[in-house]
């Protein structure tokens, strides 16, 4: 198990948000976060980073470039048992990243409502969330992923008990709930 240092939250369900930061926070979890994630989350108090602050790079597009790059996804998905990818995150100066909490855009309760247009259906295409949900998943030895707000407890309670870190079992378990939920999703679309 490694200690988890910083986690990334970047969530379109709200729900139980706060609550889950402010225990990463008194844990001493750095959060790096999106737009408007982070803004709620600095509204109550939890000091956050934006994601622009770490890669040097604005969110653009009107929101639909942010989290896509290296400085965030090769913190990601670093292998920690491998000196190459290690010695690569310090020349790049890439910090790792052991956390990820991502829900996905409400796609399907976009279209799924009368009279939505084509544009606002667009919109709620997630591309930079399930890029990082399979990016986590994929490296769940070194990386733990949220994608149920209902999880958020569990997950703290691991941290708690095992003084900021999570057992590979759970961390095995949240990354098979992940594909299982992009499976799902993908087949459903």
């Amino acid at each position: 198990m490694t200690k988890i240092r910083r986690a990334l939250i970047s969530v379109s369900d709200k729900e139980g948000i706060i609550d889950f930061a402010r225990g990463l926070e008194k844990l001493g979890i750095e959060i790096i976060s999106t737009g408007g994630t982070a803004r709620i989350l600095k509204d109550a108090q939890i000091r956050v980073k934006l994601i622009s602050e770490v890669t040097n790079f604005p969110e653009i597009l009107d929101g639909r470039v942010k989290t896509l790059h290296p400085l965030i996804f090769g913190g990601i998905l670093a292998k920690s048992n491998n000196p190459i990818h290690q010695e690569q995150l310090k020349i790049h100066q890439i910090e790792s990243i052991g956390l990820i909490v991502v829900n996905l855009y409400p796609f399907q309760m976009t279209i799924s409502q009368k009279g939505v247009k084509l544009e606002e259906a667009i919109e709620n295409i997630d591309i930079g969330g399930p890029s990082l949900l399979r990016a986590a998943a994929k490296n769940y030895q070194d990386v733990a992923v949220i994608i149920d707000p209902k999880d958020y407890h569990l997950i703290l309670e691991e941290l708690i008990k095992n003084k900021g870190e999570i057992s590979l079992e759970i961390k095995k378990r949240m990354a098979v709930k992940v594909f299982d939920c992009l499976l799902y999703t993908s087949d459903a679309a």
